[in-house]
């Protein structure tokens, strides 16, 4: 049986301090290890994606909570570099 993966707990902070904590805790797992992430900034719906987008990880799921979401986030084989 799988051991439950930790929730780490970003709920409380606004944009855009979720997607940058997220990415910071993402770079310190190796690739193919998955993170959940709970929100309640409702623009975290748009940023958690959009990191993943630009980062190559891959968001496994998305889960409406009462406060917010919930995303699973596989980390990808390499950090892409932000455009601009």
């Amino acid at each position: 049986m799988a051991e439950p993966l930790p929730l780490y707990d970003l709920r409380g902070l606004k944009c855009p301090l979720p997607a940058l904590k997220a990415q910071k805790r993402l770079a310190l797992i190796a690739p193919g290890e998955r993170l959940l992430i709970e929100t309640s900034d409702p623009l975290a719906k748009i940023d958690i994606p959009h990191l993943c987008n630009q980062h190559g990880h891959r968001l496994l799921e998305i889960e409406v909570t009462a406060d917010g979401h919930r995303f699973l986030i596989e980390r990808g084989s390499t950090e892409l570099k932000a455009e601009g």
